[in-house]
């Protein structure tokens, strides 16, 4: 009877481990990108400034105002969305914090 001799696999030594653990970890880098639906900053910051850059200088400002809100919306985006902070809205009036720390508007 002939007994089959099965060699056992060996990893190469030396260089290749080292491409092999660096592949790993960009792949493991690449998978922790946040997904393109946490770039929204840009759309919300050009609608903003140009609101506010139409409201404070007319049609010229809301122009003005789209393009840099939209470079400055998509930065601040980018930071938050790496980041990881979530963007809850502003509050539209001004008020106060009661006794209860809960948020009160004047109006």
């Amino acid at each position: 009877m002939n007994k089959a001799r099965i060699a056992a696999a060996q990893l190469p030594a030396g260089r290749p481990v080292r491409l092999l653990f660096a592949g790993a970890a960009v792949l493991l880098a690449l998978a922790c990108v946040p997904q393109a639906s946490h770039g929204q900053g840009i759309v919300r910051g050009a609608q903003e400034g140009s609101y506010q850059g139409n409201r404070i200088a007319g049609p010229v400002g809301g122009a003005v105002g789209g393009v840099v809100g939209a470079g400055v919306g998509g930065a601040v985006g980018a930071v938050d969305g790496i980041l990881g902070i979530p963007y809850h809205g502003r509050r539209h009036c001004r008020g106060y914090y009661d006794g209860y720390h809960h948020f009160r508007c004047y109006r």
